[in-house]
Order: C-alpha cells, then structure tokens, then sequence
C-alpha cells in the first residue's frame, strides 16, 4: 500500500519516510506522487488543520495518506502564534519576521512559558483514521541564537539543556520533538493494529 505525505518539507519528509517505511510499501511525497494541492488550513486546531488535509489528499490520490499541523503556543500570549504560527507576521513562511514579531510581544514579559504542538493524521482511502498529538515545552529567549532548525527555533530554549533547539543536532532535535513524539505514538497505534 502506498503512503503519501502531505508535505514537500525536506527534513519533514526524511523523518517521516524513514519512521513510516516499514508500514507501507511505498511512502512518497506530494511532488514524487505528482499532486499539487493546497489545502485551506481553516481549522480552529493543529488537529482540525491536519485531519483536513489528510482526508483530501487520500480523496485525491486514493492512496493512504499522512499530514500534521504543528506549531508555537506561548503561555504569555494566550497560546498565540498557535496555529497561525507560519504566518505570524502577516506572511506565510518568513522566519525572520515571525520571531521579531514574537519578541516584540513578549517584550516586557517575564514569563516566558511556551512549547511547541504537533498533531498528525493518518487517513486510508476508506476513512479510517488514526490521530496523536504530542508537545516540546520549553521558554522563548530574549534573542535569537543558534543556526540549526527553523522557524521559531533559535528562540526556544530547551530549559534541561540549556540551549535553543536551533543549537543541537538535527538527530537530538528529532529524538525529542513535537513531531518525533507525535510520529513514535502514531507508530504505537499502527501497530498495535497490525
């Protein structure tokens, strides 16, 4: 059975081939299965956003398909950026401006309490489902620091360590991630219904 990831994400797609391969007999993405698409990601959760985009892919491809939604929940923000994490700043994807946005608000705040959210979906063309959501807590800096990552990570700091996630391995970084947590639980459910 072939799988079809709803993302063109180099370092999302690695991670994912490598966690899934063993449970399909093809895994691909988007670009390699040849669709486009671009789901509207209207959703009120990461959940609501990755079940969305799931469920059309495997419509459109009548293949098994796999999507997530992850983003930055910070406590002082009432769980902003949130689910509009990639396009904080008014456009969609530019790194820069969303942390500079980020320490903006945060300015004056002296608790700085945030973690991260991922919430992945796995549909088959029939409409069975399995879902996990799991999370990476941590307090965002005052600066940004640390060349690995993306996104938010040169401003998250993993307490335990000390460092931002932009300052460790990608390998440390997907050992404790919102996504390798997710994925490891989604992998539980897989096969437990194997």
């Amino acid at each position: 059975m072939k799988l079809i990831i709803a993302s063109n994400n180099a370092h999302k797609l690695t991670e994912m081939k490598a966690i899934l391969a063993p449970f399909f007999d093809d895994v691909q993405s988007m670009r390699e299965a040849g669709i486009e698409h671009e789901t509207v990601e209207d959703g009120t959760t990461f959940m609501e956003n990755a079940v969305k985009k799931a469920k059309e892919l495997a419509e459109i491809s009548g293949c098994c398909a796999i999507a997530d939604d992850s983003g930055l929940c910070v406590d002082a923000l009432d769980g902003a950026p949130g689910i509009y994490s990639a396009r904080f700043s008014g456009v969609h994807g530019d790194d820069k401006a969303n942390n500079r946005l980020l320490l903006e608000k945060l300015e004056n705040v002296t608790e700085r309490g945030a973690h991260y959210t991922c919430a992945i979906a796995l549909v088959w063309p029939d409409g069975h489902m399995l879902t996990a959501e799991d999370y990476l807590y941590g307090e965002i800096a005052h600066d940004e620091r640390g060349t690995n990552g993306f996104g938010y990570d040169p401003l998250f700091i993993l307490p335990e360590r000390g460092l931002r996630t932009a300052e460790i391995s990608s390998e440390e970084k997907n050992s404790i991630s919102h996504r390798g947590k997710a994925l490891r639980k989604l992998v539980e459910k897989l096969e437990a219904q194997a």
